[in-house]
């Protein structure tokens, strides 16, 4: 696909916004960058000051989370050394392909896995999806990783385990407030003694025992028949696939690399591997590690159940290597709280950023990354409290369809698309210039609700075992297709009109800070540069710089596809009614896989059907009433903006007559201007009704001006005159002449 230009700008008919004396301030949080870490922008190159080594380091050090020795317990123990074995070997083959050209991306150009997807056919609102589905693997896994850390604290201590799983997540908040700064130097102490502490149990168990790893191997746990069954390893791939999403933290870091230098290029290139896709190699050896001291720990009387879960397997290791309990119980509780503290001060931060692009997109608004942090926290500890560890296994299962889906979908188009010209080169992140929504959230969209239904078994058992991989080829075939029917249209919106040089430093003309070039654009509605997360906070401007390409616009030229004479109102009701009931099943789901060990399936998937349609009956009023609210907003703003132009207009003609020499020249009055008549009637009127009136115009409430104006001519019949006047005025969205009817001397 020829690429000559990004689509034209309507620039040149748009007339300049009216910002004279605005200039957005941040707090404090968000103006310190050693806090805010550019969660929300493109990381420069002056940020990007440490070395690669550094950076992979603060990388690698994330590999510390347990969860995967309790993965690889839990999947050998219920389905055997050989299709465990297989299942951690392919979908780590998997993982590190995947992961590969994504974090080749993301430090090349400086960006966050959100910004990424964004430019990468997900679209500027489509991304906020794929927000959503990262977030939530990082709290489901901070508060499985903390609550590891509370069995720890329990097991020294004897503590409830609710007080437990909340200083397991308090006591990381200090630790991530100050970024990746203070992140880079706690996983450098730390990293020697969690290495010693993580490698003695195998060492020991080498030297001391090794026909345990004979036997291992030998080991068929719950599946009697032993041996290699395609059922049993899909089954246990299920469980690992959610792993695939751990790139996006990886990348979290990886932004911050520098550029490659003249000469050292393998450098770069080592540290890139090993920080980014790298990673699964010592996580396949983790689980691995998990799996046989599992089996290791039930040989020396540890139960089944207690075995699978990291703190006690690691206790009746290193009770075999000290043969002191109390002594086990210390160095157990301690590598237990190096671990999880490494991993969840990366779970923390990762999730901060992800709510952060999150919540700026649906709010416009960003009170800093501290204060998603918190509530991150805030969401991992309720699911601990809930009991998510008891209910991992299915928990992952299910979030895998969508995390595969999803990465799937970004792979695609890195690697398929992009070279193939399918979309066009580079990544853009900046709203001006992105559509709302691009193929591939569709793409990602079709894939999860074909792995939804074949996860529920309705394609029978086999099917359901490899769900997660039947996702990945619908993601990585969906998206190349939809990109080359739509011709590539919906990755840019308009043309860049600046042409600055990179890494050029410029200011930006709303909160006066200077960025460099690849983080800003050139705003033709303020005629001047507008740095990204200024444009992304902007609600006023109503995307007027560009052209069908918001959610809206977008959505409206799907349904004339669909119905090319139907009423459009009735595609957003929809789409809201859509969204609702979604959203209510997805949290539906999750009670039934927390529900699912204590009552039975069928019994519980009756009833949470019964809640569903029950939820689904208030949805279908809430979502008319979403509809009927976002149109009067919309008409609402539409006319505040049409009222500022108009002012704006009105200043311009006042300042042009002012610089022309000599007296200004005499207009013709309009027929449709206030005259003295008209003052003198509009003061006849009743003093309510004339602050009603003036207040509604000057916020430019058309709707509820025509209302207003209709009631009172029933109200007040002999100034009919006059309202219908003024409802001409309305008409023509001429708010300014409707305000000089009541005060003539109102400024303009």
């Amino acid at each position: 696909m020829n690429w000559p230009d990004d689509p034209s700008s309507p620039a040149s008919v748009i007339p300049p916004w009216n910002v004279a004396g605005f200039r957005r301030q941040y707090n404090a949080w968000v103006a310190d960058e050693t806090m805010e870490d550019y969660a929300l922008r493109y990381a420069p190159r002056s940020f990007r000051k440490w070395s690669e080594w550094r950076i992979a380091n603060t990388a690698i050090g994330s590999l510390s989370f347990l969860i995967m020795e309790a993965i690889g317990a839990m999947i050998v123990v219920n389905y055997g050394f050989a299709n465990a074995m297989w299942a951690i070997l392919v979908v780590g083959l998997i993982v590190f392909l995947t992961g590969l050209p994504i974090a080749w991306h993301a430090a090349r150009h400086g960006l966050d896995i959100d910004l990424l997807t964004r430019g990468a056919g997900f679209g500027y609102l489509g991304s906020t999806i794929t927000s959503i589905t990262y977030a939530i693997f990082t709290f489901i896994f901070f508060a499985l990783e903390a609550a590891i850390m509370a069995m720890a604290l329990q097991m020294l201590k004897g503590w409830p385990l609710p007080m437990c799983y909340a200083l397991s997540s308090l006591i990381i908040l200090p630790l991530v407030i100050r970024g990746v700064t203070f992140i880079s130097r706690l996983q450098t102490w730390t990293q020697p003694l969690w290495l010693f502490l993580l490698i003695l149990p195998f060492v020991w168990f080498a030297l001391s025992r090794p026909w345990l790893f004979r036997d291992f191997v030998e080991f068929t746990g719950a599946h009697p028949g032993g041996g290699f069954h395609p059922a049993m390893f899909g089954a246990a791939a299920a469980v690992v696939f959610p792993l695939i999403v751990q790139i996006a933290e990886q990348v979290d870091y990886l932004r911050f690399m520098p550029p490659p230098k003249p000469g050292k290029q393998w450098r770069w290139w080592v540290a890139l591997i090993a920080a980014g896709p790298g990673w699964i190699v010592p996580g396949m050896l983790k689980m691995a590690g998990g799996a046989f001291l599992a089996y290791a720990a039930m040989q020396y009387a540890t139960p089944r159940q207690q075995a699978m879960e990291p703190a006690h397997m690691f206790l009746a290791a290193f009770r075999e290597i000290f043969g002191l309990p109390g002594l086990a119980v210390a160095v157990t509780v301690l590598f237990v709280m190096i671990s999880q503290i490494k991993i969840n001060v990366t779970n923390a931060y990762a999730g901060s950023l992800a709510w952060s692009n999150f919540f700026v997109r649906l709010t416009r608004g960003h009170p800093g990354r501290v204060v998603w942090l918190i509530f991150n926290i805030f969401i991992a500890t309720l699911l601990m409290a809930l009991g998510i560890f008891d209910a991992f296994e299915r928990v992952l299962g299910f979030y895998g369809v969508i995390a595969t889906a999803w990465i799937g979908a970004l792979v695609a188009d890195l690697v398929i698309n992009k070279p193939l010209g399918l979309s066009p080169p580079g990544i853009e992140f900046r709203r001006g210039h992105l559509y709302d929504f691009n193929t591939g959230l569709c793409a990602m969209l079709l894939a999860i609700s074909a792995g939804s239904l074949i996860h529920s078994g309705a394609l029978g058992e086999m099917a359901k075992a490899f769900t997660s991989f039947i996702v990945l080829g619908m993601a990585l075939i969906f998206s190349p297709l939809l990109a080359w029917a739509t011709q590539g249209r919906y990755y840019l919106a308009r043309r860049p009109e600046a042409a600055w040089q990179p890494g050029e430093r410029i200011r930006c003309s709303a909160c006066g800070h200077a960025f460099e070039s690849e983080d800003m654009l050139y705003c033709p509605v303020l005629k001047a540069p507008l740095c990204s997360l200024c444009c992304a906070l902007e609600a006023d401007c109503r995307d007027r710089c560009k052209t069908n390409a918001g959610a809206a616009e977008q959505l409206h030229s799907l349904w004339r596809l669909i119905l090319p004479r139907g009423n459009f109102r009735i595609a957003l009701y929809l789409a809201a009614l859509l969204a609702l009931c979604a959203a209510g099943a997805f949290l539906l789901t999750m009670a039934y896989f927390y529900g699912e060990a204590e009552i039975p399936s069928s019994q519980l998937l009756t009833s949470l059907l019964k809640f569903f349609l029950l939820l689904a009956l208030p949805a279908t009023i809430y979502g008319w009433y979403m509809t009927k609210t976002g149109g009067r907003q919309r008409g609402a703003q539409q006319a505040q903006a049409q009222a500022e132009s108009q002012r704006h207009l009105l200043s311009l003609l006042r300042e042009i007559d002012t610089r022309q020499p000599g007296p200004p020249a005499a207009r013709a009055p309009s027929p449709e201007t206030p005259d003295e008549d008209t003052w003198a009637l509009a003061a006849t009127l009743p003093a309510a009704l004339r602050e009603t009136l003036l207040r509604l115009a000057r916020h430019g409430e058309a709707s509820a001006l025509r209302q207003r104006l209709q009631e009172a001519r029933a109200e007040h019949p002999g100034h009919l005159a006059l309202l219908a006047q003024l409802e001409g005025f309305v008409d023509r969205l001429d708010f300014q002449a409707l305000i000089r009817s009541f005060v003539p001397e109102e400024d303009d």
